[in-house]
């Protein structure tokens, strides 16, 4: 059994999709961060950065005793290696999953990240910087669109990568984005939340937090393919 300590946000639902395509069985802690739930000490012990998503898990391969991790990037590598999928065993199958991963990690999710700050959240709005986080929004799904021209998937066949950047592409209104600029992109968009174990993570959410923007990102990503 994981457990995951887990809210409604894109590196949330990173590993919500991980667990519902193995199949491994899983139980949510809800850590809602807008009541300041990631500042208790006992979250604090697993996740010294007071951040989401963490997971123990209670059967490590190692047989020993609870393992905790934070980090959704590190989570998604441990979680693959644990089970043998989504991560290929081959050199080069690897070296290009984890290389996206990574991508994401270090530049996908932190520039989006700041793309929603600045434009929806910020309390004082600077042009200067929604300009300067769209357009690097923009310049990175240009990256993942001249790769999803030569590849089904980001790294060739579905894997982490994939999982890793999905919830961060799923908010692109709110991104000041349109996927019809990256053709590659949505079609990949499309082919992804087709899958029964991404629709079944974001379907979970709803039981967490019925916020509306949460009921919002639920409905795009279950609505038809356009």
């Amino acid at each position: 059994m994981i457990d995951l300590y887990y809210w409604t946000t894109p590196n949330g639902h990173k590993i919500t999709i991980f667990l519902e395509e193995a199949g491994l069985p899983y139980e949510i802690k809800p850590i809602d961060i807008n009541a300041g739930q990631q500042f208790k000490p006992e979250f604090l012990e697993i996740s010294p950065n007071n951040r989401i998503p963490a997971i123990v898990d209670h059967a490590p391969a190692d047989g020993g005793k609870p393992l905790s991790l934070f980090e959704s990037g590190a989570i998604l590598l441990y979680l693959a290696e644990k089970t043998g999928g989504f991560l290929p065993s081959d050199l080069r199958g690897r070296t290009e999953t984890l290389q996206w991963l990574f991508w994401q990690m270090g530049g996908l999710g932190p520039m989006a990240g700041q793309n929603h700050h600045f434009r929806l959240f910020a309390p004082e709005k600077i042009d200067y910087a929604i300009d300067r986080y769209v357009k690097e929004t923009a310049r990175l799904y240009g990256v993942m669109d001249k790769q999803l021209a030569q590849h089904e998937y980001l790294a060739g066949d579905y894997s982490i990568a994939d999982m890793a950047c999905f919830p961060w592409i799923v908010p692109y209104e709110r991104q000041a984005q349109k996927l019809t600029d990256f053709p590659n992109l949505k079609r990949w968009f499309d082919a992804m939340r087709a899958r029964p174990a991404v629709r079944k993570a974001y379907e979970r959410s709803a039981d967490v937090n019925s916020n509306q923007m949460v009921l919002d990102t639920i409905a795009l990503v279950l609505s038809p393919a356009t």
